[in-house]
């Protein structure tokens, strides 16, 4: 039996995390219900959770458990930080149900401090499970037209976009698989670390080199996106 809990690479962030000690805030953008962030305090006791949610039941939860919850769209509204404010922002299976990719770039780059991590999760386009579906015409399930995901990544390509609106910004300090369908846990689990770049969902860790300005904003201008993407 698929254990599905693996595709959240719980494993893969806390050791992400450890190596980002220390740090003081921790922010989670579309946080559910904060197994991200009660894993960052309990690597670091004192750090300030924050948190983007915009659905009701999860926020009332985050609220209860001590987080400080900001109910904003991450697709158009600008993050309500500081410029380099924070040392380490989550995107854990969020990026492949947006379209504004571009704006939200823009928006973590402004307010990721230099040196500060970026950790990202989401469900692997070049899965082998996806891969063999191809092969016999079947759509990948993570880019499936009739559920919430809009995008699909692999490796070489979130490397790609990042470098597109920010060139030689972020360096990938770390990178695993987690969970690999359609095998149970036993199995799972060490295929995923054999072969990361197959497995369900990939896991990155990026840290910002230099000064963010406006890249992320620019490029779909500059490479004449023909696509009415939120630019601010």
């Amino acid at each position: 039996m698929i254990d599905r809990n693996l595709n959240y690479g719980r494993h893969l962030i806390e050791f992400f995390l450890r190596e980002a000690t220390p740090y003081k805030k921790v922010l989670d953008l579309g946080a559910g219900q904060g197994d991200d962030l009660f894993m960052a305090r309990k690597i670091v006791s004192d750090a300030e959770l924050l948190a983007i949610e915009n659905y009701e039941p999860y926020a009332v939860k985050l609220k209860l458990k001590g987080i400080k919850v900001f109910e904003l769209n991450l697709e158009k509204d600008p993050l309500p930080f500081e410029g380099e404010s924070i040392d380490i922002i989550i995107c854990n299976q969020i990026l492949e149900h947006c379209k504004e990719v571009w704006w939200i770039f823009h928006e973590i780059s402004r307010v990721l401090k230099k040196n500060g991590r970026l950790i990202i999760g989401v469900p692997n386009l070049a899965s082998l499970h996806n891969r063999l579906l191809l092969a016999v015409g079947e759509q990948p399930t993570s880019v499936k037209n009739n559920t919430a995901h809009l995008r699909g990544y692999t490796k070489k390509d979130m490397v790609k976009l990042l470098d597109s609106g920010f060139p030689d910004g972020y360096k990938l300090m770390g990178f695993g698989g987690s969970n690999y369908y359609p095998f149970p846990p036993f199995l799972a689990k060490p295929l995923a670390s054999i072969f990361p770049t197959s497995a369900w969902g990939i896991f990155f860790v990026f840290e910002k080199r230099k000064e963010y300005e406006t890249g992320f904003l620019l490029y779909p201008q500059t490479e004449r996106l023909e696509t009415n993407f939120f630019l601010g």
